[in-house]
């Protein structure tokens, strides 16, 4: 399996900026969460989430070959499991069914980190101390963070967790790499 530094390189040279970048670290750190919470590889499942979207520079214009052309660049150096997670986290678009845990885990996973990140933007200590309750009331408003499916996030019900459970553990996945993900208030 690929490693963590040649997985940043990979991305590096498929040009994925700085925005897409902090996406997907933090999409590494649910991922690996929620593989700790389900028992699952949390190697193989951080991976994914770091390079899910190693495609989107290429196929932004095209979203129905998003995930798809992604598979294809990592085959033989991820899991044909993380592979189909790649390809059904945009199955919507690609035609991919989302079928096991991994799927599931990968498409909820990478979906609320936007919901997480754009809520510590606007708090005044970032993400420290960001509570669930507060997460949840930002799911509701949907003006708040509008690009963010909130009926994928939901959809954590279908990996047997509650939505107070998978915002929390998005919360503290983030939480862990907060510094990483810039989501951390520097005292003025």
């Amino acid at each position: 399996m690929i490693d963590r530094e040649e997985a940043l390189g990979l991305l590096a040279g498929h040009g994925v900026k700085a925005g897409l970048l902090q996406h997907s670290l933090a999409s590494e750190s649910v991922l690996r969460g929620l593989a700790e919470r389900f028992g699952e590889d949390q190697a193989v499942w951080a991976m994914t989430g770091l390079l899910h979207d190693i495609d989107y520079p290429a196929t932004e214009a095209d979203p129905r070959r998003h995930g798809l052309e992604g598979a294809k660049l990592l085959e033989g150096q991820l899991p044909e499991a993380a592979l189909h997670a790649i390809r059904a986290h945009n199955g919507e678009m690609n035609g991919t069914a989302v079928e096991t845990l991994f799927d599931r885990a990968l498409r909820c996973g990478e979906t609320v980190t936007g919901l997480v990140t754009a809520a510590a933007l606007v708090r005044p200590t970032g993400i420290e101390g960001m509570e669930v309750k507060s997460l949840k009331k930002k799911l509701k408003d949907k003006a708040f963070a509008a690009g963010v499916n909130r009926e994928v996030v939901k959809s954590c019900t279908d990996m047997g967790l509650t939505l107070e459970e998978f915002l929390g553990l998005a919360i503290a996945s983030m939480a862990r790499e907060a510094r990483a993900l810039g989501l951390l208030k520097e005292p003025a």
